[in-house]
């Protein structure tokens, strides 16, 4: 099922971000491989803003791990702006991932000892695009996020949505070719989670391609397109 956002940027005609080719994936068990993900295809295309949505043990978990490079296939491709992961070194996709792909955890993910600042900053500390002035990026984003008036407090001292708003400007800091969100809203209220979505909504009018695992058919209502996910395989709803 595809879904049509009449606000959304044109997607532009370039290499996919991501690129699945016959991807699957399973696990050793005992004396036993268990299949979690089977000949999957998929392209991302820049710009475009994807919901995977599928119930409990379907596949979405593992599948996230593949598109945010954090694991690697058993067979089939990853390609990430051009780049096979299995051609990769461990040094260089950590590189890739770390400059390429901004995530968003359900959890968030931040650092308590550090400040609001610090944790946008985070990223840059391992690996940063050439030209990028780490403190002033971060200190646009946090603005950015509208957290400002936050910048130099720990995560203890804010909310759950202002938290995720961190965890979102953080994911930009590289200006990353990919944002990945996993349950973005999964530990929020209603109405933060509104306020969370309605960022992301302003991001991909910006130009910017989004990936989005969520079981929440609310929230695969802001994306372009819809991909459901079913015993490790993409098939309709």
């Amino acid at each position: 099922m595809v879904g049509n956002n009449d606000n959304s940027p044109p997607i532009r005609d370039a290499v996919p971000v991501i690129e699945l080719v016959d991807l699957c994936k399973s696990y050793h068990v005992g004396d036993m491989d268990v299949p979690i993900l089977k000949s999957i295809d998929l392209s991302v295309k820049q710009g475009e803003f994807v919901a995977i949505m599928g119930p409990s043990g379907s596949g979405k978990s593992t599948l996230m791990n593949m598109i945010g490079c954090l694991d690697r296939p058993n067979c089939g491709k990853v390609v990430v702006m051009g780049k096979d992961v299995n051609t990769l070194s461990d040094p260089d996709l950590a590189k890739l991932r770390g400059l390429e792909i901004g995530f968003v955890f359900q959890n968030f993910n931040l650092v308590p000892r550090l400040t609001t600042l610090q944790n946008v900053e985070l990223p840059t500390y391992a690996n940063k695009k050439a030209g990028i002035d780490a403190r002033k990026k971060a200190k646009e984003l946090v603005e950015l996020v509208g957290l400002t008036d936050r910048i130099n407090y720990k995560p203890s001292e804010m909310s759950g949505g202002q938290q995720q708003r961190i965890a979102i400007a953080r994911a930009l800091i590289n200006d990353p070719s990919l944002i990945l969100a996993d349950e973005p809203t999964g530990n929020l209220d209603s109405k933060t989670g509104e306020e969370v979505m309605g960022i992301f909504s302003d991001l991909h009018k910006k130009g910017r391609t989004i990936v989005m695992i969520t079981h929440d058919p609310d929230l695969a209502e802001y994306a372009d397109r819809v991909v459901y996910l079913k015993d490790g395989v993409i098939g309709n709803n």
